[in-house]
């Protein structure tokens, strides 16, 4: 048996050259992030029931009251049924994205109505559907269902808008982090985060007008204005990329990580896209509204299906991301000073 000169110890010695304490906590980290990215995904994927699905309804004053209630008292609570004047008005309230769904009473006859939406996403559509087409049985009542915002044809279960945000994303990140690995994750003066901040500016500009481009006329998978797409995806890939940015001038390399952790461990499972809102578990349902992925994928949507409506809110988070990263970014470099070129 040939022994290698010093034995254990070399050996010992070779291992903590190879891997430095640095790095070991940065494969731990990366170890928490996977675990983390395991358990978001299934957690928010893997039992969806509907909680709240904003439901209009329709009928005759004399009985509506009593309709909403006993809709409201369906157990677990799978919706939130609220009285509507007339048909006209629920497709309004669909169509401005205030309602999720309506049902249409027929006082006249056995079968109701049910308007969905199919372009919010198939899966609301159908729990929708599902919910209320068992109300309807135990009424002794059958169901017909009219989709008043259909999704297109090429946009397979409406998932086309989550997929395109999810790239722009996903851009964002890579785009901050190349910057990062090139020449340092923290840049070494004011100047340099500002240039920084350009180049990512100019990157997501691009960014945001092909992928509306491959979404709209290449694939045609999304219907809607491609200048609001543009617009949209140049703000979702800016603000990811903001944000980068800002933790890696907080944190250095781990910040790359952490941006990871809030935007794809966090944020692509609870941005409503596989699952809308009334589906996810309520952890999800309520971080998913005030990260990138879900203001992006609820923005895209709207373009796409709702002629632009309920764009204020998500657009203000977006923007409110972009702004503090690139105030972060800005100041942390402000902060640490000039440092030596092997710095930057």
């Amino acid at each position: 048996m040939v022994c290698t000169p010093g034995g254990p110890s070399r050996l010992l010695q070779e291992a903590r050259q190879a891997v430095t304490g640095r790095a070991a906590l940065l494969v731990i980290g990366t170890l928490v992030l996977q675990l983390g990215f395991i358990a978001s995904y299934i957690g928010a994927f893997h039992h969806p029931v509907p909680k709240d699905i904003s439901l209009g309804v329709v009928a005759p004053r004399q009985i509506s009251g009593q309709l909403v209630d006993k809709l409201r008292g369906l157990p677990g609570d799978p919706l939130d049924p609220r009285p509507v004047r007339d048909a006209p008005e629920a497709r309004r309230q669909i169509g401005e994205r205030d309602l999720d769904a309506a049902l249409v009473v027929d006082p006249r006859g056995t079968t109701d109505t049910l308007l969905t939406a199919g372009g919010a996403g198939a899966s609301l559509a159908q729990a929708a559907e599902a919910v209320v087409t068992r109300a309807e049985k135990a009424e002794g009542r059958t169901l017909r269902v009219i989709d008043t915002a259909p999704a297109a044809s090429g946009d397979a279960r409406g998932l086309t808008s989550f997929y395109l945000v999810v790239g722009w994303c996903v851009g964002g990140y890579l785009c901050a982090a190349i910057l990062a690995i090139s020449a340092g994750a923290r840049p070494a003066n004011l100047h340099r985060a500002v240039i920084r901040l350009g180049a990512i500016a100019c990157y997501a500009v691009c960014a945001g007008l092909l992928g509306a481009v491959i979404a709209g006329p290449v694939l045609d998978a999304l219907p809607g204005s491609l200048a609001a797409l543009w617009g949209l995806g140049a703000l979702v890939v800016f603000a990811v990329g903001a944000l980068t940015l800002a933790l890696q001038g907080l944190a250095g390399v781990v910040g790359i990580g952490l941006a990871i952790g809030l935007v794809v461990v966090l944020g692509n499972p609870s941005a409503g896209g596989a699952y809308p809102y009334p589906l996810l578990p309520p952890f999800w349902r309520a971080i998913g509204p005030a990260l990138p992925p879900g203001a992006g994928t609820w923005s895209a949507r709207s373009v796409a299906y709702f002629d632009g409506n309920a764009l204020t809110g998500p657009l203000l988070v977006l923007s409110a991301w972009a702004v503090a990263g690139a105030v972060v970014a800005l100041v942390c470099a402000a902060v640490r000073g000039p440092r030596s070129p092997a710095d930057w």
